[in-house]
């Protein structure tokens, strides 16, 4: 009888909090690494699988497979996104769960919650953005949207720039707007935190970082809201007016290649011809390995569109498995031991 040893890691929230995983400043470093690997034969790349099942909402399921030859490793994201659940529901509109392999012998490693890994890695992307393109001396931030994912580039955007003194946020209620100042309050007592109800202008007006980060599929940010020199932060799909992008300086992407493909604003601006590949500056990686100039001056406008890269979430991922092996955290699962053909007859059903 053949030894399976198809064992696998079950791993929680709690298991990935208790083995040190809710660590921005490492996640950044992580994620600024695993960028000047794209477009390299250590990665292994496959298109995302996205299936929207409502157009109306974006209510969506998206698949995100990606390989690290160096690190033997091959993963998949498996997150849904469903705007509507926050006010629907009262829940988070995205959830997730990752899966990676080993590259030895193609067995399953891991199972884990995927919304911690989630959360960083797309704060993280975005806080490198700012590290580059931000100004140095940023002293405000804004945000549009007040969910998980405004409150993680705020703790991303503050390891970057440790020099913000004063944080507008707005979203629909004042509520998630409070619920964001008391959680945020804790990690950075020092910052002033200014809550702006569904003011959309006000929170980012006077911000020299902005980030929008909503849930909905709306053209809220406006061109004329924006000041000189400010960095803008675009996190999800339709966010802002396409004035926005016009006004830029620079255009910076994850990756153009795949955001022209999507649906974000300048996705759709590109598809109206309204934007062309020329008009795009840089992908962020071109500008951390030196290859094109970050910030030039103090009063550029500078645009940057994240889309998220699954190689991104895999590099993570495996970081944060290696931490729980470390601290002997998570559930040994074994799914298989023995050939089906070789179990006991009696469970065999005619």
């Amino acid at each position: 009888m053949m030894d399976y040893k198809n064992h696998i890691k079950i791993i929680t929230l709690q298991d990935l909090l208790k083995a040190e995983c809710f660590n921005v400043k490492v996640s950044l470093q992580i994620i600024e690494n695993a960028l000047t690997k794209q477009n390299t034969k250590d990665l292994i790349f496959p298109n995302k699988v996205s299936v929207v099942f409502d157009e109306s909402t974006q209510n969506r399921i998206n698949c995100l497979p990606a390989g690290i030859r160096s690190q033997e490793v091959y993963g998949m994201k498996w997150v849904s996104v469903f705007p509507v659940n926050p006010h629907k529901y009262n829940i988070p509109n995205l959830s997730a769960v990752i899966v990676l392999s080993s590259l030895k012998d193609g067995f399953p490693k891991a199972f884990m919650e995927g919304s911690l890994c989630s959360n960083l890695r797309t704060a993280a992307v975005g806080s490198v953005a700012a590290k580059y393109l931000a100004r140095k001396n940023a002293e405000t931030i804004g945000f549009i949207g007040a969910g998980e994912q405004a409150k993680s580039h705020f703790l991303g955007m503050m390891a970057v720039r440790p020099s913000i003194k004063k944080c507008f946020v707005s979203s629909r209620t004042n509520e998630s707007c409070e619920k964001f100042i008391v959680q945020m309050k804790r990690f950075y007592p020092e910052v002033e935190f200014v809550g702006c109800g569904n003011d959309y202008r006000k929170s980012v007006v006077d911000a020299d970082i902005i980030v929008t980060a909503i849930s909905g599929q709306d053209t809220i940010l406006k061109a004329d809201w924006i000041k000189s020199g400010a960095f803008y932060c675009h996190v999800a799909g339709l966010e802002d007016e396409d004035a926005v992008a016009l006004k830029a300086s620079k255009i910076v992407c994850d990756d153009w290649e795949v955001v022209k493909h999507r649906t974000q604003t300048i996705s759709r601006m590109y598809k109206a011809g309204v934007l062309n590949d020329s008009d795009i500056y840089a992908n962020l990686k071109d500008i951390i390995v030196g290859n094109k100039l970050g910030r030039e001056n103090e009063e550029e406008f500078i645009y940057f569109n994240s889309v998220g890269l699954s190689f991104l979430d895999v590099a993570l991922a495996n970081w944060m498995f290696q931490k729980v092996e470390e601290k002997r955290v998570g559930t040994d699962c074994v799914l298989q031991d023995m050939s089906m053909f070789d179990v006991d007859e009696k469970y065999f059903v005619k």
